[in-house]
């Protein structure tokens, strides 16, 4: 088919950036009305900005907890050169508990461990930067491969998809996963409309999806969380889309709450389940989803809106920020490593096995 031209502004969306010494992120918290970045040049302030949700997605946080390494090798170098090494322990601890469930993150802190392990004495601030760097740019080519494998899957049914929270450029280190599906599937025509639920409590499909997709000029409707049956039931939409924020050694899936939801109603009315997200996320060390902690938030992000309470003086809220969805809801998993059809232990372990 002949590609639809996306405009200009396509993938220009960067929400982590390294610039003058410093960890700069757009702060997620303030889209779509404000467009603002957050100068940090702590490794503590990086790990309250991940726990806050300045910053969210799994690979995004991975890569900024990378650069978050950086400000603290220069920072314990300047502070002991002989025992920065030893120092620093207290800064990854700090960083792997700012929100346990995005396997990326952890992912990303021993990658950064790993080179300081076989480090000399000497300032290590430009080793880590060139490494946090390259971690950041392995993902955004990641995500453009997992775009161009995933889309090819959709030509052989065409029209509305649906997704879930937001997996595009601010979720990751550019481009995005489930959204660069979507991405590259709208430029070659196999999308005419994307369905995005607004994602409750943060509403990240609400003001993060939505945003994104209407800067590159694709057509994106937005649909209430417990309206995703009835879209689903009227016909049309021909796949649900999500990302991951760690897939266990057997298929099972967490992400955003709500994901569970819609694996089962695409499994009733027979659309298709797809998960995207890079080799990374697999946490082979986890049997099966039941091991994957999940984040348990406040209370207040569901009894309130942008610090308004909307619920009843002395209810409670049960706030999980993930569920896990059974691989056998999953029609495909999509990485950069390959596509894998119903993805089970077997095939998983075939996917993440050393090569060369």
């Amino acid at each position: 088919m002949m590609e639809r031209s996306l405009p200009p502004a396509h993938d220009r969306v960067r929400a982590i950036r390294w610039r003058d010494d410093a960890l700069e992120l757009l702060d997620q918290r303030l889209l779509p009305g404000r467009i603002e970045y957050e100068r940090l040049t702590r490794a503590a302030a990086v790990a309250q900005a991940i726990r806050d949700m300045v910053v969210r997605g799994a690979p995004a946080i991975g890569v900024s907890a990378a650069y978050g390494v950086v400000l603290a090798g220069r920072a314990r170098h300047r502070e002991n050169p002989q025992r920065w090494q030893g120092l620093i322990q207290a800064d990854f601890a700090q960083l792997a508990a700012a929100r346990p469930t995005a396997v990326n993150l952890s992912w990303a802190l021993r990658r950064m461990a790993t080179l300081i392990a076989g480090m000399a004495n000497g300032d290590p601030t430009e080793r880590l930067l060139t490494e946090a760097r390259a971690i950041h740019q392995e993902d955004i080519a990641a995500n453009r491969r997992m775009g161009e494998l995933g889309a090819t899957l959709l030509r052989a049914a065409p029209g509305a998809v649906l997704t879930h929270c937001n997996t595009g450029s601010l979720a990751t280190g550019g481009y995005g996963t489930a959204l660069g599906v979507i991405r590259a599937a709208f430029a070659a025509d196999d999308i005419d409309r994307v369905y995005a639920d607004e994602t409750r409590p943060w509403l990240q499909g609400a003001r993060l999806t939505a945003w994104e997709l209407v800067q590159d000029g694709i057509p994106v409707t937005l649909l209430v969380d417990g309206a995703a049956a009835q879209l689903l039931r009227q016909g049309g939409v021909r796949w649900v889309i999500v990302g991951a924020d760690r897939i266990a050694a057997n298929g099972d899936v967490a992400n955003k709450i709500g994901t569970y939801n819609l694996a089962i109603l695409a499994r009733h009315h027979e659309v298709r389940f797809m998960v995207v997200a890079s080799a990374a996320t697999i946490d082979m060390s986890l049997q099966n989803g039941a091991y994957i902690p999940i984040e348990q938030r406040a209370p207040e992000e569901v009894l309130s809106l942008a610090g308004q309470p909307i619920a009843a003086p002395g209810a409670s809220a049960w706030n999980p920020a993930f569920d896990v969805t059974p691989h056998e809801l999953v029609d495909v998993l999509v990485t950069e490593r390959g596509v894998v059809w119903n993805p089970d232990a077997e095939r998983l372990a075939r996917l993440m096995a050393p090569t060369g």
